[in-house]
């Protein structure tokens, strides 16, 4: 009872990073990344290989941050564009892109058969549970702070009427492409804790039935609010916990 407790809080950490950086794009700039998890992936399979390759974990916990950022960046660069319906199906491909090349680049993915044996960043549960805690609490205020900073506003005013802001001299083109690489950049964050925790990934974590978990936990804590966000994991991973156990 007390390891299983353990593993569902530590899920919950890096569940609120994903949902708090998901947050940024979706509730306060209103770029609905459908493609958001498939840089938790890249993350993830970036955290693993540079492991397995013998990189210290400390460098390539923030190595597939930067990853995931860039990628985010250049996806961003090409469609953000594009308005609402085109953008959602643009970044939704991503996802069964994603798969795709997580399949079928055997040589560096090992396809179907997944990477095992991914060393851990801390070997006590406990501790690696405190220690998501501190990079989902560190995560949290950063992020909130970027909420509350000038940057914040513009990406809010930017959601609220796009045009509008352009005409008051902002660039909204490289503020929305901001927006989506400080979210996949924590997005790649969260991977890479995943990765360590459960010592293994394969193409599965790509999966839309992920994403969809994520996406209903930002509606129930409700859209631009770092507080909800922490909310709707919390009581939705309780809850599937909860059957679970049952």
């Amino acid at each position: 009872m007390h390891e299983y407790l353990i593993a569902v809080l530590a899920y919950i950490f890096i569940y609120i990073i994903i949902d708090v950086s998901f947050n940024l794009a979706f509730g306060f700039t209103g770029l609905v990344n459908l493609g958001h998890m498939a840089f938790f992936g890249v993350g993830a399979y970036a955290s693993a290989l540079l492991t397995l390759h013998g990189i210290p974990w400390y460098i390539t916990l923030p190595a597939s941050g930067l990853i995931a950022g860039i990628f985010g960046a250049a996806i961003a660069a090409i469609t953000v564009r594009l308005k609402g319906d085109y953008f959602q199906i643009v970044t939704l491909g991503l996802a069964f892109i994603a798969i795709a090349v997580s399949r079928n680049w055997i040589s560096l993915t090992r396809g179907a058969l997944g990477l095992p044996g991914i060393p851990d960043i801390i070997k006590n549960n406990l501790h690696y549970m405190l220690f998501l805690f501190a990079v989902a609490f560190a995560s949290v205020i950063v992020l909130y702070c970027i909420t509350k900073s000038e940057t914040g506003k513009i990406f809010q005013a930017i959601r609220d009427d796009e045009t509008a802001t352009a005409v008051l001299g902002k660039n909204t083109y490289l503020y929305k492409i901001l927006s989506i690489t400080i979210s996949t950049f924590f997005a790649g964050i969260a991977g890479s804790l995943f990765a360590h925790y459960i010592n293994f990934i394969d193409p599965t974590i790509f999966d839309l039935e992920f994403f969809v978990i994520i996406l209903a936990m930002l509606i129930a804590g409700g859209l631009a609010s770092i507080s909800g966000s922490i909310l709707g994991v919390t009581i939705i991973s309780l809850l599937l916990s909860a059957i679970s156990f049952v």
